[in-house]
C-alpha cells in the first residue's frame, strides 16, 4: 500500500487538526486485521505486516503530528512528491527535495534533516552515507508530518500567538 505524503494535510485518512477519536478511529483503520501486530496500541501506533509503523501525535484532543517508520519490505511505501523516501538513500533524498524545498540538518541531531516549509522531519540514527550495508544509517528511519507551527521556536511560538490576537 502506498502512503502519500499530504503537508499540511496529513497522510490517508490522518488528517492534520483532526480530533484524537477520529484520529484513533483512522489509525485503526490502517491496521491490517489479517496480521494484527502484539506491538500495536491502540490510539499511538500500529505495526504493518510490512514493518511500517504509524504513529499519532495528539495534544489538546487534536492530531498535531504522524509519524511513519520504515517498513522492512516494499509492500508498504511512503511516497512524497513521487519519491519513495525509505527506498531512496538518506544524502539523495536531501539532494532531491533540495531542489524544491529548504532543507537542513536538525541543530540537535545533524543526521536528521527538517524541510520547515513543508512541515516536515526525516530522522536516522546516525548518518552513514557511505555505507550502504549500514541501513540505519544510509536510509532514513522515520519521516514525520506536522501541523503548522510544530517547528517554531519559544520565540516564533509566542509570534504566532501575538498575531491571532
Amino acid at each position: 500500500m502506498d502512503f502519500d505524503l499530504a503537508p499540511p494535510i496529513g497522510v490517508g485518512s490522518l488528517r492534520i487538526g483532526m480530533t484524537r477519536q477520529s484520529a484513533s478511529t483512522a489509525l485503526d483503520s490502517l491496521r491490517d486485521l489479517s496480521a494484527v501486530s502484539e506491538s500495536d496500541r491502540a490510539g499511538q501506533h500500529v505495526f504493518r505486516p510490512s514493518g511500517l509503523m504509524i504513529s499519532i501525535h495528539c495534544t489538546r484532543d487534536m492530531l498535531e503530528a504522524v509519524e511513519l517508520g520504515r517498513p522492512s519490505t516494499q509492500a508498504d511505501r511512503v511516497i512524497f512528491r513521487g519519491l519513495d523516501v525509505f527506498a531512496i538513500p538518506a544524502r539523495e533524498l536531501v539532494q532531491r527535495m533540495a531542489e524544491y524545498t529548504s532543507i537542513e540538518a536538525d541543530p540537535d541531531d545533524p543526521a536528521s534533516f527538517i524541510a520547515s516549509d513543508l512541515l516536515l522531519s526525516f530522522w536516522r540514527p546516525f548518518a552513514a552515507d557511505d555505507e550502504p550495508e549500514e541501513e540505519q544509517g544510509y536510509f532514513f528511519s522515520s519521516v514525520l508530518l506536522a501541523q503548522p507551527g510544530y517547528y517554531d521556536t519559544p520565540a516564533q511560538a509566542a509570534e504566532r500567538l501575538q498575531q491571532r490576537s
